[in-house]
């Protein structure tokens, strides 16, 4: 019997686990297909039906073996799958869809997030009227995919003004996914920021980066289910985690088989332990650096900017 606890994702009607398979893990030179395969397989098995995904991870590798993974055995049917993609123009948003629904082998996917919202003129872009959110808006209509939101790292005012512009655009997204953990309460705080104002709307929080890809083990300050423990105490629907190995399947699963809602001295207690580490945002690389921005690497995985704006730019 599984001791899976499942919860609502936001107002969407749907049910997911609490943890869910990171994707970008499956597609690393340490991880073979066939151990990808079986991380899948074996977290479906055990109760995990939310699967994480990206156009960009692995140059597709990461698709394609999830794509495999849930060919077999009705997976894709047990399954609640995501992925994400980097175009801001509604041309290269729907050509990188149409990558990943071939490499993922469905003809719909149940989440599309755009990614990388790192920049404060991404969500211009997005909402533009050539704009990627178009392109997902018609593939939506077009039954590839059913629920539509947003990825970022970098900063929680960026997330909000995501937010700010979404609504000035009569929209609302289904989803908002952001790092969550143990070193994020203390700087540049998504959870005290960003959290409560998509709790307010209605948008489920899907948290990433629980562990920081394993950086936050190197502080010495709490162990790894403590840290898993801390993601699933909050408001999120779902605790995305990296898994490139069955160690770190059996870990995310003993971390949702022992948690149990905080109590506030509790968790006054365990922040307290990461506050020091925290100020500087060392353990949070992904906010202080720039070595996780594959788009910033990667310009052209954006597509080209709106015609009118750049032919604005060159008057005067």
């Amino acid at each position: 019997m599984s001791d899976m606890q499942y919860r609502q994702l936001g107002t969407t009607g749907e049910t997911v686990s609490a943890i869910g398979v990171g994707g970008w893990h499956l597609g690393t030179p340490k991880v073979s297909e066939q151990l990808a395969i079986r991380i899948v397989q074996s977290a479906i098995d055990r109760g995990i039906n939310f699967m994480d995904n990206s156009w960009d991870y692995n140059e597709g590798l990461s698709e394609i073996r999830m794509g495999k993974a849930l060919r077999e055995n009705g997976g894709r049917q047990k399954v609640f799958l995501m992925t994400k993609i980097d175009g801001r123009s509604k041309k290269e948003a729907m050509r990188q869809l149409e990558h990943s629904l071939e490499r993922l082998q469905t003809d719909c996917i149940d989440l599309v997030q755009h990614h990388e919202i790192l920049r404060f003129e991404d969500p211009h872009r997005i909402f533009d009227e050539e704009g990627a959110n178009a392109a997902l808006l018609e593939a939506k209509k077009q039954g590839k995919l059913r629920y539509i939101g947003f990825t970022g790292h970098k900063d929680p005012r960026i997330h909000l003004y995501m937010l700010e512009v979404a609504k000035e655009n009569g929209y609302k997204f289904d989803t908002a996914q952001m790092p969550i953990n143990v070193m994020d309460a203390h700087f540049r705080s998504f959870s005290k920021l960003v959290v409560p104002e998509c709790v307010q709307q209605g948008v489920a929080v899907l948290a990433m980066k629980p562990l920081a890809n394993g950086v936050i083990m190197k502080s010495n300050t709490v162990t790894a289910i403590e840290a898993l423990h801390y993601a699933l105490n909050t408001p999120s629907s779902v605790v995305i985690n990296g898994m490139d190995s069955m160690e770190r399947v059996d870990q995310a699963l003993e971390a949702v088989r022992t948690f149990k809602p905080f109590t506030q001295d509790q968790l006054a207690a365990l922040l307290k332990k990461t506050e020091k580490a925290a100020a500087k945002g060392e353990f949070e690389l992904f906010k202080t650096s720039s070595v996780y921005d594959s788009t910033a690497e990667n310009t052209a995985w954006l597509g080209s900017e709106p015609e009118r704006v750049k032919s604005r730019a060159l008057v005067g």
